[in-house]
């Protein structure tokens, strides 16, 4: 059981998009509009990196009325996500691509996008 907790967070940490995902989220929550805008990728991959992570214990989300918004876990689920998610918190400083959603965050606004993307707000 225990190696499979850490092979779902290793797995999950495997592709950059999930950690592009996990760090932009270290600086706030965001819905699946906001976070597929920033990634440029499209809504239904966004949702399946969203479920890895989740399924790791380093991602939760909690619906406030039509949106749900996605975070970082506590990593209570598992001492392996906690390890990733403390140790993440200093990696990947200089890193271009990171640097660059970062400095895009403050600009995603997803009243502005979910709305124009669908009328369900996820």
């Amino acid at each position: 059981m225990e190696t499979k907790k850490f092979t779902r967070v290793m797995k999950a940490l495997s592709d950059p998009n999930r950690v592009a995902i996990l760090k932009v989220l270290a600086r706030r929550p965001l819905c699946v509009c906001e976070l597929t805008a920033l990634l440029g990728l499209a809504q239904s991959t966004v949702s399946k990196h969203l479920r890895t992570l989740e399924e790791a214990g380093l991602v939760a989300y909690v619906k406030d009325g039509t949106w749900i918004n996605y975070y970082l876990a506590d990593g209570s689920d598992s001492p392996y996500a906690a390890a990733m998610l403390k140790n993440l918190a200093g990696w990947l400083e200089r890193d271009p691509r990171i640097d660059d959603l970062l400095a895009r965050l403050p600009g995603v606004n997803r009243h502005e996008l979910c709305s124009a993307v669908s009328p369900l707000k996820d």
